[in-house]
């Protein structure tokens, strides 16, 4: 059932325990442990504005009865939280960055392509890895249209079986460059696979162990700790970030996409090896 959007007054008082700076800010309902919706923003208080406005939301709002936040020093600390805290807690409104712990990935070899899952092999280090996928249906899905793009062969790419010594019938329709019958090598397929899917290719974790990201803000100081491109915490000194230790980990695809979009394209961020 929708409802009709109507202004949250309950909530107008809110407003002004906000601050106009960045973090994460949780929108709570009658339960106070239990978080509806966690976001994040450059300004807190603006984007929380930004929700009042927004008709859709008129369910998320009717539910809230206070909204708490989380300052930070920038937007690299708003954006490793925020993903932290929605995979602990889970929030009703929440769709993505859930966490998940089985991811599908390809890794073409000059012979083979092969789905191969995070649960099963050490996504960090990855080796010839390409395209993080939340299921195998969804490889499958932007494999298949890859495939009709750069004329690959379904056969080859272990999307179908193949009869000994007999093109696959995307061949006959054109579709296919013919890697199953010996019209294209099978060295020439992969490296065109390799080629289309390049930008998707899985970087290995380029330290020794964990480091800590230095963020800046006029005269205060904080350092995010990773390892295995998992965020483990944030500290005030170098110090106590050495003592936070990394768990039991697997690979966090939020994490991977925030330093590869966010951190490891930025000039002059300083970055401390810590083991």
């Amino acid at each position: 059932m929708t409802l009709p959007y109507q202004y949250p007054e309950h909530l107008r008082h809110t407003l002004e325990t906000l601050p106009s700076a960045p973090g994460v800010y949780i929108f709570y309902g009658t339960d106070q442990s239990f978080p509806l919706y966690i976001g994040k923003s450059v300004n807190i208080r603006s984007r929380v504005m930004s929700h009042f406005r927004t008709q859709s939301e008129a369910k998320l709002l009717h539910m809230t009865t206070r909204i708490g936040f989380h300052k930070t020093i920038g937007e690299i600390g708003a954006l490793l939280l925020e993903s932290q805290l929605i995979k602990n807690q889970s929030p009703l409104f929440n769709k993505r960055l859930r966490v998940a712990r089985k991811l599908c990935s390809l890794r073409i070899t000059d012979e083979t392509t092969q789905f191969v899952f995070s649960n099963e092999t050490d996504f960090t280090h990855a080796q010839d890895l390409f395209g993080l996928f939340k299921t195998k249906h969804a490889a499958i899905d932007q494999i298949r249209e890859l495939a009709d793009e750069q004329k690959l062969c379904y056969g080859t790419l272990g999307l179908e079986k193949l009869s000994a010594g007999r093109a696959c019938f995307r061949f006959s329709l054109g579709k296919c460059g013919g890697a199953c019958c010996g019209k294209e090598t099978k060295d020439a397929h992969q490296q065109r696979l390799r080629e289309a899917l390049e930008s998707t290719r899985i970087r290995s974790w380029p330290y020794a162990g964990r480091i800590a990201i230095e963020e800046r803000s006029e005269d205060q100081t904080e350092y995010h700790i990773l390892n295995n491109w998992l965020y483990l915490g944030t500290a005030t000194s170098l110090e106590s970030g050495k003592a936070i230790v990394t768990p039991a980990t697997y690979f966090d695809r939020d994490s991977y996409k925030i330093l590869c979009r966010h951190v490891f394209t930025r000039d002059g961020l300083n970055i401390v090896e810590l083991d």
